[in-house]
């Protein structure tokens, strides 16, 4: 299968009803105090790029954002991957599209929370074989057992 990638809005009914499909998913793997969930009202903000992964007919099919906190930090936010398509490295090329921004904007420290528990191994292994190691807690997040930390630490590419 074919995939895109790019920076779109997320103000857009079909990547609407992906937040919301994300959404229900996280509901049942950790209680809702402990899911940090960032509207697409909020996904839409200066501080934030939202890409949208697209398969050949132009559907989308995942989402993932960069947040840019400032002091050379950039938080990867909303990754998601309709089940349909997991597998099929969306999740990496989401990643990957968020890294290369990141380091764009001088990121040095791209982090990321995620949920604790069974439901989030395969999160865990996309964060680990794109390169994230497990750290403590970081930003404000409360320190709990539902969730999971990673950092990246990224090179920047020299000025041309």
């Amino acid at each position: 299968m074919a995939i895109s990638v790019a920076i779109e809005t997320p103000l857009q009914d079909d990547v609407r009803a992906l937040v919301s499909d994300l959404n229900d998913h996280l509901l049942p793997l950790s209680p809702i105090e402990f899911q940090f969930k960032m509207t697409v009202e909020q996904m839409a903000g200066a501080d934030t790029t939202v890409f949208v992964a697209r398969d050949e007919n132009g559907v989308a099919v995942g989402c993932g954002a960069l947040k840019d906190h400032g002091n050379h930090v950039g938080e990867v936010k909303r990754m998601f991957t309709r089940p349909t398509v997991r597998g099929q490295r969306v999740g990496s090329a989401l990643l990957e599209a968020i890294t290369t921004l990141a380091k764009a904007k001088g990121v040095t420290r791209l982090v990321l929370e995620t949920g604790a528990g069974e439901g989030f191994a395969d999160a865990y292994r996309l964060y680990e074989r794109s390169g994230f190691t497990r750290c403590g807690v970081l930003l404000d997040y409360p320190d709990s057992e539902h969730s999971a930390f990673y950092e990246k630490w990224l090179t920047l590419a020299p000025a041309q």
